[in-house]
Parts: C-alpha cells; sequence; structure tokens
C-alpha cells in the first residue's frame, strides 16, 4: 500500500474525486431540469381534459398602467375560462411565427373583461398574405359583443423587441406582455392564454400548437454524467492496480521497473 502513498497517487485520486464530484452536481441539475419538464409536460397533458377554472383563480389583477406580474411556472398551461368583449382596434400580430413550414402570424386579440383591464387571447395563426409581408395578412375578425374564452394559460415571452404600427395594427415579434401592456390604453394581465379550437373568434384560424418539453434529453444527461463520474474513479482504481501488478512483476523477476527515459541532452 505504500504506493498508494506516494505523492503521484495521492495527486491522482485527488483529481479524480474532484472530477466525480463535479461530475455529479452536473447531473444533479440536468436532473433537476428533467424534473421541471417532467411537470411542465403533465401539464400540458393534464390541460387538455380539465374543466377550465376563472382567469381570475389563476392570474391576478391588473390595475394602473401596464401589465400585471406574471404568474409563477406552475400556472402555465393551466386551462382557464374568461368572459369579456374584443377590442379589435388594439389587435397585435406577431409575425415570424411558423407552423407546418410556413412563416406567418399569431393574431393576439385584447379581451376586456368586467373591470375594465384586458387579457390578450392568441386566436391562431394565419399565413403571410400572398403578395408578401408588405401587405397585412387576412384573417376573420373576432367578434362583438360578450364572448367566453377557453384558452391555456402561456407565460410571457423573453425579449421585449420591437411593438410598431403596421397596416393599421400593432406588431411584434415577441409575446410580452410588459412591452405591449405599455400600448395598450388599458391594464393588461400578466400572462395571456392560447384560445381552443373551439372558443368564439378562434374559428377560420389554425389553432396554436402546445409542444411538449424534451424532458428525455436532460435525462440522459443526467445518466451520461453519473456514469462519467463512476468512470472517472473506475479508472483511477485500474491504473492503481495496473501499477500494482507491474510493481509486484518487477520485484519477483528481480529486476527493477524500466525506468522512463531520461531527456535528451539539448548541447549533444
Amino acid at each position: 500500500m505504500h504506493a498508494l502513498l506516494t505523492r503521484r497517487w495521492l495527486t491522482v485520486f485527488a483529481v479524480a474525486l474532484l472530477a466525480s464530484f463535479v461530475m455529479v452536481l452536473l447531473g444533479r441539475w440536468q436532473w433537476s431540469r428533467y424534473e421541471l419538464r417532467s411537470a411542465i409536460n403533465d401539464r400540458i397533458d393534464a390541460s387538455t381534459v380539465v374543466t377550465p377554472v376563472p382567469v381570475g383563480d389563476v392570474l391576478a389583477a391588473a390595475t394602473g398602467k401596464g401589465a400585471a406580474p406574471g404568474p409563477g411556472e406552475d400556472k402555465a398551461w393551466t386551462r382557464i375560462t374568461a368572459t369579456g368583449r374584443y377590442d379589435a382596434t388594439q389587435e397585435i400580430l406577431v409575425r415570424n411565427r411558423t407552423v407546418d413550414g410556413t412563416v406567418g402570424y399569431e393574431i393576439l386579440t385584447p379581451l376586456v373583461l368586467a373591470d375594465g383591464s384586458a387579457l390578450l387571447v392568441d386566436r391562431g395563426w394565419v399565413p403571410p398574405h400572398p403578395d408578401g409581408i408588405t401587405v397585412a395578412p387576412t384573417f376573420p375578425a373576432a367578434p362583438t359583443g360578450p364572448v367566453t374564452v377557453v384558452g391555456r394559460v402561456h407565460l410571457t415571452e423573453s425579449g421585449a423587441g420591437t411593438i410598431d404600427q403596421r397596416n393599421g395594427h400593432w406588431e411584434t415579434r415577441r409575446v410580452s406582455l410588459p412591452a405591449i401592456g405599455d400600448k395598450l390604453p388599458y391594464p393588461v394581465l400578466g400572462a395571456y392564454v392560447l384560445a381552443d379550437s373551439g372558443t368564439p373568434g378562434a374559428q377560420g384560424l389554425t389553432a396554436i400548437e402546445v409542444g411538449h418539453e424534451n424532458d428525455w434529453l436532460n435525462l440522459g444527461y443526467a445518466v451520461q454524467w453519473w456514469i462519467f463520474a463512476v468512470g472517472a474513479l473506475v479508472g483511477v482504481v485500474y491504473l492503481y492496480r495496473k501499477d500494482q501488478r507491474e510493481q509486484r512483476a518487477a520485484t519477483e523477476s528481480g529486476a527493477d521497473p524500466e525506468p522512463a527515459p531520461e531527456p535528451a541532452d539539448a548541447t549533444a
């Protein structure tokens, strides 16, 4: 066991233990991401069958100018219902949205609630105008009068971007509730809703599909890091035992282990 106590082997074991410890931590982080994404997928699946709850049970009321604080991630994809009137004069077109390989627009229409605040409703997707992006796309108008919307909560998107008036509509590339709220004349709730296909105003538009999170990728990375952690320790033990066998073989043969070659003399 004396070889185990040499500076060389102590250093090798210390480095291997440190590397394994770091790999275990990386694996635990990937596992936490796997659990988070799995929970999101469970909520997505549940939202297709559960009875919708009133919007006030999920999103905080909006008061004053701008958007209310957004809900936590645990509220994402909750199926809600809300009653109000569409305000087509403040409609927002979200450009560069792809469905089946075609880049088009999502139509975001404020639903003004009884308290005067608005819930932004993503009524669905439309392709671009045949004459190009310089022409506003054609899509069904939002119905007038009181309507009841059913859909799933979508959290605000990161990256505010710019919100401009084009062809008589607001346009943006990101659904940033704080940025959009600054442009609208009433308070805005802190999340928006992807309308179910049967919701008033969604007819004639392509419903937005909700994609599942790729949780298996994180699970694979977690297992991979933990295998690496074990492999680092197993590799050191293997090298140590191999070194010991060579030492014993050299001792039994009565010869010293072959020394490492001397470095060449630079002056030669």
